[in-house]
């Protein structure tokens, strides 16, 4: 008995066993053996396919994780200082801090502002938050000054005293005083908002601020 060494010498189902679909897809083209050679192609097709489905499913666990805390908008760091020539005035929002007084952003003119935008559940409120204290007390002719955008005030009042934001930290539970700023929004969580002595917006940072960055931000627009 002589063993078939090409598969084109494997004996081929009758016709009554096979689909009709395998004839409509398959046809006559396929001749003996045309099933193993359609599987092969239809292998290396997968094989050739496998590199990107990997990457598609890591993509979509990296932008997954990215956005794990509530409402969290990362970014990535972007700062903006505007030349004097060109600033515009900031939005005069106004509120009640956690401690319940009534603060207006036109209460600070005259002075450089910090205002940073944070969030109790934000993880990158909570690395920066260590640096923002020491600044505020590196800077006293700078008035520092928080919103607190989509938080509670149970919440953010035990956030500002864990990290000593001995600062004024006005509430914006639903993020309408965020939205209040339309030129050079501070649209990330956190985000950063320096306004010079003029009321004027003089630089942003997208997402957290880091020393360097603060200070450098601070020299050029005290001047």
């Amino acid at each position: 008995m002589t063993t078939p060494t090409d598969l084109d010498e494997l004996p081929r189902a009758p016709d009554v066993f096979r689909p009709p679909w395998y004839r409509r897809v398959l046809g006559n083209s396929c001749g003996r053996g045309g099933w193993c050679r359609w599987s092969t192609y239809l292998a290396l097709a997968l094989l050739l396919l496998i590199p990107f489905l990997v990457g598609g499913c890591g993509a979509t666990t990296e932008n997954s994780s990215e956005g794990a805390s509530i409402g969290f908008r990362a970014d990535d760091g972007s700062i903006a200082v505007i030349p004097a020539e060109q600033r515009v005035a900031a939005p005069v929002i106004s509120g009640t801090t956690l401690d319940g007084a009534a603060v207006t952003l036109s209460d600070y003119s005259g002075r450089v502002v910090v205002l940073n935008v944070w969030a109790s559940w934000c993880g990158p409120c909570r690395s920066e938050a260590p640096l923002l204290a020491q600044a505020a007390e590196d800077n006293p002719g700078v008035q520092f000054l928080g919103l607190v955008t989509r938080d509670s005030q149970a919440s953010a009042a035990a956030f500002a005293q864990r990290y000593s934001l001995d600062y004024p930290h006005l509430l914006d539970s639903d993020g309408a005083l965020q939205l209040e700023f339309r030129d050079l929004p501070p649209k990330a969580i956190p985000s950063t908002v320096v306004i010079d002595q003029q009321g004027r917006i003089a630089a942003r940072v997208l997402g957290e601020v880091h020393e360097g960055t603060l200070n450098g931000i601070l020299e050029q627009v005290k001047g």
